[in-house]
């Protein structure tokens, strides 16, 4: 399990959003960061694509590495069998990595992993886990997860590329989800990711998650700090 003050320090923020820096301008990104950072955005989020578990690739460890952010480093890791690869993430500082569930034949050996592995930005606490589901997988699959994560995340596109819809049955996957977690008296946070607009992000902020990871809606060219302000407003982040 996470060292809880990691997770404490997350808990804190919630709910908020967590910005993809692959929408940014890559050649800009040491702005980029600092705009983030001007909004009160308290984390930046990785999409990692191997090109074998989705259609695309995209970064890896180096350029996490290379972020320098005051910013929790919120790594999504869509590749194909992760066990043998997330320490080199770790080891990038990334303070919360998400994997899939459909992503390894023994997946609780990537969670076990993880969980014995120090935090690089702070060698005292640990690296808080989360897994994600593609929108066809069976919520059921996490019961035997449950103790092995801090974080849930429910993909509200199947991954690959941005610009998609928002698939309208992810809501009641969430209520789902939140009534399974309930039932079985946990408490990891509640993530959604993928087809998040600043148009339907208030119908996401009414379905109670805690974390919400977008990208193109804040880093659209125009004003980012005023996106990031205004989709963490309409959480209830921050006052308006």
């Amino acid at each position: 399990m996470a060292d809880g003050r990691g997770l404490d320090k997350l808990r804190a923020m919630m709910p908020t959003i967590s910005v993809g820096i692959n929408a940014a301008d890559m050649m800009r990104l040491g702005t980029e960061l600092s705009l983030l950072e001007q909004a009160e955005v308290g984390l930046v989020h990785f999409d990692v694509m191997d090109a074998c578990f989705t259609p695309m690739m995209t970064v890896g460890p180096p350029f996490i590495k290379a972020l320098k952010t005051p910013l929790l480093k919120d790594v999504h890791l869509m590749i194909e069998e992760p066990l043998e690869k997330v320490e080199a993430y770790v080891d990038a500082g990334a303070d919360l990595i998400t994997v899939h569930a459909e992503s390894s034949t023994h997946i609780h050996r990537v969670f076990q992993k993880l969980g014995e592995m120090k935090n690089a930005n702070d060698a005292s606490r640990g690296v808080m886990r989360g897994v994600a589901l593609n929108p066809g997988t069976p919520l059921a699959v996490l019961d035997p997860l449950l103790d092995e994560v801090e974080l849930i995340m429910l993909l509200g596109i199947n991954p690959g590329w941005g610009g998609q819809s928002f698939i309208a049955s992810t809501f009641s996957r969430i209520a789902e989800l939140k009534k399974m977690i309930a039932a079985q008296g946990r408490e990891p946070l509640v993530c959604v990711d993928g087809g998040i607009t600043r148009e339907n992000i208030g119908d996401i902020a009414g379905a109670g998650v805690d974390l919400v990871v977008t990208g193109s809606a804040v880093f659209d060219g125009k004003d980012s700090v005023g996106n990031a302000r205004s989709m963490l407003e309409t959480l209830g982040a921050v006052d308006a």
